[in-house]
């Protein structure tokens, strides 16, 4: 079975690069694209919180609230799926490994590695929901916050845009190794839409950030 490392949280910044600059296959592009969503959602709450006590700001003060209490939900389970990605790929590996010599051997390695690959599909799909959910509190805030941050709230967008399309590609991979159609039909399908709309998001945030101007309050 693959190695897997202990809580990637507890990694500083060089020891988590280091990692994967290692030729071992975990942490890979999975823990990585949720790692770099983290740092995404840790740029959602500090703009939030830039723009917290601004008299300037103070119509948006729920706004920021939310999105700092997403954010830091956010957060924390985005590296909870980066340590899931690695644990879903060293079950997948250890799946490839099982004896094969007989029809029976074999019968049981393709049932161990549909349920495996169905589980890895599984986590970058949950990244990509998460990244969907946090970059509409991105969104919100586009145009409601503190203009000195817009750039970092610009970035934090990107971040999430490119790990929502790095776990994509990650379910995409997984889900050739289901055997049920209609699961990798559903798998695809959502991850679809759930990209689009991510992409969408981050235009509008892109644009708001061009504009460098402040709008309504969000409706209560």
């Amino acid at each position: 079975m693959a190695a897997v490392p202990g809580a990637y949280a507890d990694f500083t910044l060089d020891q988590f690069t280091a990692a994967l600059a290692a030729p071992e296959p975990v942490p890979g592009g999975g823990s990585a694209s949720a790692v770099a969503a983290s740092i995404g959602a840790g740029l959602v709450v500090m703009v939030a919180r830039l723009s917290l006590d601004r008299p300037k700001y103070a119509a948006f003060t729920a706004t920021h609230q939310r999105a700092i209490d997403a954010g830091e939900g956010a957060r924390t389970r985005f590296l909870e799926l980066a340590d899931a990605d690695a644990r879903a790929f060293a079950v997948y590996a250890a799946a490839m490994k099982l004896p094969r010599e007989t029809d029976e051997e074999r019968t049981a390695r393709s049932a161990a590695m549909d349920s495996a690959a169905r589980g890895a599909a599984a986590v970058p799909l949950d990244v990509v929901r998460e990244c969907r959910n946090l970059i509409e509190h991105v969104e919100s805030l586009a145009g409601r916050s503190n203009l000195n941050a817009y750039s970092d709230l610009d970035v934090s967008a990107l971040l999430l845009q490119a790990a929502a399309r790095g776990a994509g590609a990650n379910v995409v991979i997984n889900a050739d190794s289901i055997a049920d159609a209609a699961v990798t039909g559903a798998l695809l399908s959502e991850l679809e839409v759930q990209l689009h709309q991510i992409e969408a998001l981050a235009a509008e945030v892109h644009g708001e950030v061009q504009s460098r101007t402040l709008r309504e309050p969000e409706a209560a």
